[in-house]
């Protein structure tokens, strides 16, 4: 059953970031991995649509990492979460950089409701398996890109690899990431992910893995290996061919 907008969220998710987010700027702290990995991400996304001029929504934007580096390459983002105290460190990090992003306290579901078909692009990283109901918030990215827009969403693949490397190495054995960041229950294989977005008369365009070398300490985009985290660009079904999911 899908749940009404207003009841997608997880009131501890929230309280969670919450609680870290005066420190989601430091790049050596709880969020250094969203730092190290931003290039990434953001070169992706660039490297599919190329975001200079396009109007972008960034989901679940945070304390506003990708959402500046979007405006950074020419975009004109808007960001939202649910989060109050990250959405303000977001806007007091704006007005050191400069960079203009408009941060909105709004659900994807209540904004696809007010705003169908605005935007270019549509990204949703590192948030679906954060939500109780991600096909929700699948269906109302869906419903905020313009014909002919592009979509790009992040998560965890759900399989005991993922397991071990997301939870148990980067939560207590490396310490990346704070304990509890993650509940495995939440994670989403490729096949789920690529149903929902069927569903949603979306089509996967590119899907590529997110690694972590524990002895470089460095991430990198892998193709053939989404056994842990990964990244898909999906569009309107009826945009290209469509990539296999594994």
């Amino acid at each position: 059953m899908t749940r009404p907008h207003h009841d997608n969220v997880d009131h501890a998710e929230i309280a969670k970031f919450d609680a870290l987010a005066s420190r989601w700027w430091d790049r050596e702290g709880e969020f250094k991995p969203l730092h190290d990995i931003n290039p990434l991400r953001l070169g992706y996304i660039d490297g599919h649509v190329s975001l200079a001029g396009k109007r972008v929504i960034d989901v679940g934007c945070g304390g506003g990492i990708l959402s500046e580096a979007m405006a950074q390459r020419g975009a004109n983002v808007t960001g939202i979460d649910l989060g109050e105290a990250p959405l303000a460190v977001a806007r007091l990090h704006q007005m050191e950089s400069g960079v203009e992003v408009d941060y909105r306290h709004i659900s994807v579901e209540a904004l696809a409701e007010e705003a169908p078909a605005s935007f270019d692009v549509v990204t949703c990283l590192e948030m679906l398996e954060h939500v109780p109901d991600p096909g929700s918030v699948i269906r109302a990215c869906a419903k905020l890109v313009k014909p002919g827009g592009h979509l790009f969403f992040s998560t965890i693949n759900r399989n005991p690899k993922a397991y071990a490397f997301a939870i148990l190495g980067a939560e207590y054995v490396l310490g990346l990431l704070p304990r509890g960041t993650h509940e495995y229950r939440k994670f989403i294989r490729p096949s789920e992910l690529s149903a929902w977005c069927r569903e949603q008369g979306l089509r996967l365009q590119d899907q590529t893995g997110l690694t972590y070398n524990p002895v470089t300490r460095r991430y990198r985009l892998t193709a053939s290996d989404v056994s842990v985290n990964y990244m898909v660009h999906a569009c309107p079904e009826w945009q290209g061919p469509a990539t296999e999911t594994a």
